[in-house]
């Protein structure tokens, strides 16, 4: 399961975590979801029970995974990480990118930052509390903006990137029929992504072309972006499975 050096090196963290967790709440992170998705099946394979991941919000993108003592209630609050929101002018153009570029540029880690949420005039992000403390008092300008950045966000959140909704016909609902439907690729390459664990459903990596797919599922797909599968069905006069759905931009 952990192959490259870099897994490795996650697992190691992850075990220490647990390890050191009998002493003191302890935290690695902030993990993609492959990461995310790696670490799941370890805490699972290990037993452990007293952990929780948590990115700020529910259904957060990227997460931290949380170790707790016994005696202690494993609480979101715990978790040392700080939201940020970061407004400017409307009429000035930023996204994602913008953002991530700037924070990544000031010589922040990734690791150090979770989600990055932008909209018109307000991005809210998400990240660990030390790198939190340096956005606020070090960040001033994205790129040639200006931006005034305060703890914190007001509800709702930004939807971030928005959605690109896609449709199609599938002849079953196996998951290489749905990567390629929603990838616009043929079934053949979509089967050879997933056998080369491209492919994950609900953040756990599928190697099996034939496993099925379910409406509310969600596909990462490695080099092409989150599907959010939200129709399957209903069955076309010559048989075939209708789908639609929305692609994470």
């Amino acid at each position: 399961m952990y192959n490259q050096p870099e897994d490795q090196w996650l697992e190691a963290r992850l075990r220490d975590a647990m390890r050191q967790s009998a002493h003191r709440p302890c935290f690695v992170g902030f993990l993609d979801e492959r990461e995310a998705a790696l670490a799941r099946r370890l805490v699972r394979s290990e037993g452990f029970v007293n952990g929780c991941f948590w990115g700020g919000y529910e259904d957060s993108e990227r997460v931290m995974f949380g170790a707790f003592p016994d005696y202690l209630e494993p609480d979101p609050a715990l978790f040392p990480l700080q939201a940020i929101t970061l407004r400017f002018r409307p009429c000035d153009s930023l996204n994602h990118r913008d953002f991530l570029g700037a924070f990544l540029g000031a010589g922040l880690q990734r690791n150090t930052l979770g989600d990055i949420l932008p909209e018109e005039g307000r991005c809210v992000c998400f990240a660990r509390e030390e790198a939190a403390a340096f956005l606020l008092s070090q960040i001033t300008r994205i790129g040639r903006v200006g931006v005034k950045l305060q703890p914190g966000f007001a509800e709702p959140l930004p939807q971030g990137k928005g959605f690109a909704p896609f449709q199609g016909v599938i002849a079953s609902p196996r998951l290489d029929c749905v990567v390629a439907a929603a990838t616009g690729q043929s079934r053949e390459k979509a089967s050879r992504m997933i056998a080369a664990g491209l492919v994950m459903k609900n953040h756990e990596p599928l190697e099996s072309p034939s496993a099925s797919v379910e409406e509310g599922d969600v596909l990462s797909i490695r080099g092409k972006g989150r599907y959010l599968i939200d129709r399957l069905g209903p069955v076309t006069k010559k048989g075939r499975l209708s789908i639609a759905g929305r692609k994470c931009l």
